[in-house]
């Protein structure tokens, strides 16, 4: 018997190293119990230190209102980010940005950058700026021309090495301030399939879409970008999100939103982000949701009185830090907690090698 088990994994490993170089998974594995994808995944974790394995939670923004490329360079030599996304580019920035990233990554003796944007229909051409034009979402009217349009992003995204997209919304355009034309609308039949159509069309253009802002802001007033919002009492867009995780989306971006005057998932004046109760009892468990959990940017004015909300964010349970104020920080601040409390160490060991997943199955490690 142990002869057998030995053989077994020895096999798997061969297995898992000879496809180092020619990676045969896709989006659609993620969610598949395969030995050898649990393999490869436990590989790659394998060759980093603690330090570039917590960076694979960060994703640093570069762009025209964003960190200069220098400073992201920096942060990947010294493996502080495992990605990065675009804000105000160009798509030949892109195209130049994506080789000298991934070049550096693999001279740094870190994992592939995990490349990302805003690409929701209304929001792409304010981040890459010179995108091909697309019809607003709000004006996305079926199934067919929501897959559509999904396809034609994603294959324009991956053209510039972009796989990550945080799209679509899947908020319900009741708030005019910040969701507005981002939205499909108010109906929540209606969003939830046009959003399974733009989420499928990504996935099989080998692009991993991300559904924002759980847990929904749309029922609220005022914009996150701002201050922070809340929602009071029922949260009523859960359904929609509910609906998308079992149709299995691979990313859920959590939004700087409280909820308050709800006995079972009030936050105390936090954002969802930083609550343990929405991000891991909510989202991880009664949800069921198994894939990547990340945060809205960790720059925006809903986290103004929030202390060491990074830290706060990881310790709810997200698995990506968005756009921190200072990676090194971050990371550090996790690393230390991690010295000292092994629960939470096995929580990030976790996120990590999720992270890690999704890049085997992007064909991002080859």
């Amino acid at each position: 018997m142990r002869i057998l088990i030995f053989i077994s994994f020895v096999f798997i490993s061969v297995a898992a190293h000879s496809q180092l170089n020619n990676p045969a998974f896709n989006s659609q594995d993620f969610y598949k119990t395969n030995p050898l994808l649990d393999s490869l995944t436990n590989h790659y974790f394998s060759q980093l230190n603690d330090t570039q394995r917590v960076g694979q939670m960060i994703i640093q923004a570069t762009g025209a209102i964003a960190k200069p490329k220098k400073e992201i360079i920096k942060s990947i030599e010294k493996g502080y980010i495992g990605g990065v996304i675009y804000l105000k580019v160009t798509r030949e920035e892109c195209i130049v940005m994506e080789k000298e990233f991934q070049k550096i990554a693999d001279s740094a003796k870190t994992l592939p950058m995990l490349l990302s944007t805003d690409g929701e229909p209304s929001l792409i051409h304010y981040k890459i700026k010179d995108f091909e034009k697309v019809k607003k979402t709000n004006t996305i009217a079926s199934v067919e021309e929501s897959a559509e349009t999904g396809i034609f992003i994603s294959k324009k995204l991956r053209e510039l090495g972009i796989r990550y997209n945080f799209a679509p919304v899947c908020d319900l355009a009741i708030n005019k301030e910040v969701i507005n034309n981002r939205s499909y609308g108010a109906d929540k039949e209606k969003v939830v399939e046009l959003c399974k159509a733009f989420v499928r069309a990504s996935h099989a253009e080998q692009v991993a879409a991300t559904i924002k802002h759980f847990p929904g802001h749309g029922n609220v007033k005022g914009d996150s970008h701002k201050n922070l919002v809340s929602i009071d009492g029922e949260m009523i867009e859960l359904e929609v999100f509910k609906k998308l995780i079992e149709d299995s989306v691979i990313s859920v971006m959590v939004g700087h939103i409280a909820v308050k005057n709800n006995e079972k998932y009030s936050t105390n004046g936090d954002p969802a982000t930083c609550s343990r109760k929405i991000v891991t009892d909510l989202l991880r468990n009664e949800l069921g949701f198994k894939g990547i959990i990340i945060t809205d940017g960790m720059n925006m004015g809903a986290l103004g009185n929030v202390k060491n909300p990074t830290l706060k964010a990881a310790e709810a349970g997200c698995d990506i830090i968005l756009m921190p104020a200072n990676e090194k920080i971050t990371v550090h601040s996790i690393l230390k907690k991690m010295s000292t409390d092994e629960g939470f160490k096995k929580q990030i060991y976790e996120s990590v090698k999720r992270v890690i997943r999704l890049k085997v199955c992007l064909g991002l490690l080859s």
